[in-house]
């Protein structure tokens, strides 16, 4: 049966105040076991819209558990996705406040601009390289609002996909110029390598991340829109870090992002 309109706006606040005030929650599935995927992507959205309403801009969208060990590991199918708010963005360089966040984890990522409207179903590949302005290294701060980061996938979704802060900055490269599949990407915590990882690690490709985003959008009547910048999904696994914590991440042919948390 699914959730009422009531229940949903509820669920959205609660998931909501959870991420700006940075406290935990348990895991929403466990109070209303009867929540469909479409209830907990109403709830995303409803969240989304409030953030609008109170004049934030959604820069973009990020693909979750985009590693067929990852879906795995979760018992799902299907990659979930979430939107990214202006504040979540932060450059080169930059100092996140830790206190702001629950117990974020960092992930390396290959952002997405595009450069003309991708729309599904049926969206490929091909029609995501043939749409996409440039291509530049991401590290995706994730932070789950759920006690000891425990979820299961339509409770994540209604948490925006653990959504909280990304860092971006690097090169753009044209993507025709790289070979995305093979692109290494070296993780290193105040100067230990903790992760490895190449592009293929996201769904062999990460640009069929991009077209999966953009066929799911579609049942929902949405699309990819020119200018969007998009996340494609984990290249490393997430590491956890701590206040003090230097994060670089080293991408072959796309240059270096570093950042602390204080």
């Amino acid at each position: 049966m699914g959730l009422d309109k009531a229940t949903i706006e509820k669920l959205a606040k609660h998931c909501e105040d959870a991420e700006l005030k940075a406290y935990e929650i348990t895991k929403i599935t466990e109070d209303y076991p009867e929540m469909t995927y479409e209830d907990a992507y109403d709830i995303q959205w409803t969240a989304r819209a409030a953030k609008i309403a109170r004049g934030h801009k959604i820069v973009g969208m990020k693909m979750g558990l985009t590693s067929q060990a990852k879906m795995k590991q979760m018992g799902v199918d299907n990659p979930c996705y979430g939107y990214l708010a202006d504040y979540f963005a932060y450059g080169d360089g930059a100092e996140i406040k830790i206190d702001e966040l629950i117990h974020p984890k960092v992930e390396a990522e290959i952002a997405f601009v595009l450069k003309s409207d991708l729309s599904g179903p049926g969206c490929h590949i091909g029609d995501v390289l043939a749409a996409t302005d440039f291509v530049m290294p991401a590290v995706e701060v994730i932070d789950s609002r759920y006690k000891d980061f425990k979820f299961d996938l339509k409770s994540v979704i209604a948490d925006n996909s653990s959504s909280s802060r990304y860092v971006t900055g690097g090169r753009m490269r044209d993507i025709k110029d790289l070979d995305l599949k093979t692109l290494g990407v070296v993780m290193e915590i105040n100067g230990e390598i903790v992760e490895v990882g190449a592009g293929a690690a996201v769904l062999g490709h990460p640009a069929t991340a991009i077209a999966m985003l953009a066929n799911m959008l579609s049942e929902r009547g949405e699309i990819l829109k020119a200018g969007e910048y998009i996340l494609s999904g984990a290249i490393t696994a997430a590491v956890s870090v701590k206040k003090g914590d230097n994060v670089t991440v080293k991408f072959q042919d796309l240059g270096t992002l570093s950042f602390r948390f204080v």
